[in-house]
């Protein structure tokens, strides 16, 4: 990664930001806040405590958009097995362990939980959990622990590296080296004070607490895969 591309890109970022009035970002920040404020992972009525946690008062695009409904069948999997998906989400938020091993597992858990949904429900057309690839796993990770993951999403983000100087580009499953790659921009980015402060403005007028966790470096990669210097 060339440090004078990331400075570079980050002060176009910093401009854009001014200039961004209806910061079309917020839905994720809100989102994080709303997680934060419900997960419970002792709930006793843990299909209802999924359910609240995953809520947003803008859009619903993070869990559910055309033919991609995770959140929907997470639902179905508590309801049927409550006690199961609640091991499942403390394994994958245990860090002690390695984060390829647990989102793995995640991963395996969602695929025998769906073998037993079409086993129990065989008219169903359903025949995906949507957990399949790291969107919606780091989507958790993200929402549990903001200061150490982001979004992922792997065009952008490919896009990205190749924009700052990344020779050795990592491929669409490569989980660690994306984690690494990110964090890497998230120093750089908290490093700079006067895009911290102004992320944190933004964040209060729209009636949400500042926060300096990693879902900047979400917004950061998706504002540079779409750069334009023309503009």
């Amino acid at each position: 990664m060339q440090v004078k591309k990331l400075e570079y890109f980050i002060d176009q970022f910093k401009q854009f930001l001014k200039k961004d009035r209806d910061f079309h970002e917020i839905y994720k920040w809100e989102s994080l806040f709303h997680f934060q404020e419900n997960w419970d992972i002792d709930a006793p009525d843990y299909r209802a405590m999924y359910d609240r946690s995953l809520q947003s008062n803008r859009t619903r695009r993070l869990w559910k958009r055309e033919s991609w409904t995770p959140k929907e069948m997470m639902l179905k999997f508590c309801e049927m097995q409550p006690d199961f998906t609640r091991r499942m989400f403390q394994d994958l938020f245990d860090e002690e362990k390695s984060i390829e091993i647990r989102i793995s597992r995640f991963k395996f858990g969602c695929d025998e939980l769906l073998k037993e949904f079409k086993d129990t429900h065989k008219t169903s057309i359903e025949n995906n959990h949507y957990h399949d690839d790291f969107q919606m796993i780091m989507l958790y990770l993200t929402f549990r622990f903001p200061q150490k993951y982001t979004f992922f999403d792997y065009h952008p983000f490919r896009k990205t590296m190749e924009l700052l100087g990344v020779i050795d580009l990592p491929g669409p499953f490569d989980i660690e080296r994306f984690i690494k790659l990110t964090k890497i921009l998230n120093t750089f980015l908290q490093k700079d004070t006067s895009l911290v402060e102004l992320q944190n403005k933004r964040l209060k007028i729209n009636d949400l607490k500042p926060e300096t966790g990693s879902l900047l470096v979400h917004d950061f990669y998706s504002f540079c895969s779409k750069f334009n210097p023309s503009r």
